[in-house]
């Protein structure tokens, strides 16, 4: 039985698929079929179900997968530790971020680790919510950030801080205005949503349902400057995360925050357990801890 076998092994298991584990694994289909092969033929019994297409593990498969993943974890954590008496200030640190958090987070923070670890380099991973939990499972990323709720027990998670959700008002909007506004304002306004593929946009459907609003949806947007622009036009209204506000110098858009029920998302760290983290691995995530674990960000917009 050797190493590469119970990678092999371990994709099939996870994607279901010969060929996706052949592409993650970087090798052709054929090859990888042929260890899988041998590893049946070594323990004796089907380790898969082939179901056409797809397969799933047999129970012998589900016993070896268990061990096989702890296997190749401790195999890695072996690793980290002999390469930390090599520099525990150099190499490289992986990242993930979904697009409505990596702009504004890792930029700054990239930066200033990169100042005190000079010999290290920050590898950035810009993706959707489930490529971040993929990767992270997966063992390509050191540690993903996005926002809750994330389901997977083999993650942990870490909450690092609530961000509240501002209301993107056109300059002369009248809602710009009022001196207090509510979620129930924008019932029947024109509204720029981001796209449900962000969980930001599931997140904020998920709350104009519970607060029973119902904005007439005029756009669908994938980026968060395309909603911006949009606003500034006077195409609609949005709901944006106050990071993104913060930062914007446009003389088009105003942002107010909303009384009553406010609407937030919270953004976590997670991170492999199995997976070693070496120490500089360790000093990114403390800078983190640091420079954004506080309760609540974002400055203070007209209204309540």
């Amino acid at each position: 039985m050797e190493m590469q076998q119970l990678r092999y092994f371990v994709a099939v298991a996870e994607l279901g698929h010969f060929t996706k584990a052949a592409e993650r694994c970087l090798v052709a289909q054929p090859s990888l079929s042929q260890q899988i092969g041998k590893l049946e033929r070594e323990l004796g019994q089907p380790l898969f179900e082939r179901l056409g297409r797809s397969v799933r593990l047999t129970d012998a498969g589900r016993t070896l997968y268990e061990h096989a993943v702890s296997i190749l974890a401790s195999a890695e954590t072996a690793k980290g530790r002999i390469s930390e008496s090599s520099g525990a200030q150099a190499g490289s640190v992986t990242v993930g971020a979904i697009p409505t958090v990596a702009p504004f987070l890792l930029p700054s923070l990239t930066s200033a680790f990169q100042r005190r670890f000079p010999q290290s380099h920050v590898i950035i991973d810009e993706g959707l919510t489930a490529q971040v939990i993929e990767n992270c499972l997966r063992g390509d990323l050191d540690v993903g950030l996005l926002a809750l709720p994330v389901a997977e027990s083999q993650l942990h998670v870490e909450p690092i801080l609530d961000e509240e959700l501002l209301l993107a008002l056109p300059a002369g909007h009248p809602l710009a205005k009022k001196r207090r506004v509510t979620i129930h304002d924008i019932d029947g306004e024109p509204f720029i949503l981001v796209s449900e593929m962000h969980c930001l946009g599931q997140q904020i459907v998920a709350f104009c349902n519970q607060a029973s609003c119902n904005p007439f949806m005029m756009c669908r947007s994938a980026q968060l400057l395309t909603a911006q622009e949009l606003v500034s036009i006077g195409h609609g209204v949005s709901l944006l995360p106050a990071m993104a506000c913060e930062r914007d110098r446009h003389p088009g858009r105003v942002y107010r925050r909303l009384s009553g029920t406010v609407p937030t998302r919270t953004l976590a760290m997670i991170w492999h357990r199995q997976r070693y983290q070496r120490p500089l691995v360790r000093q990114f995530i403390e800078m983190m801890r640091t420079t954004h674990g506080r309760p609540a960000r974002g400055k203070r917009p007209a209204g309540d």
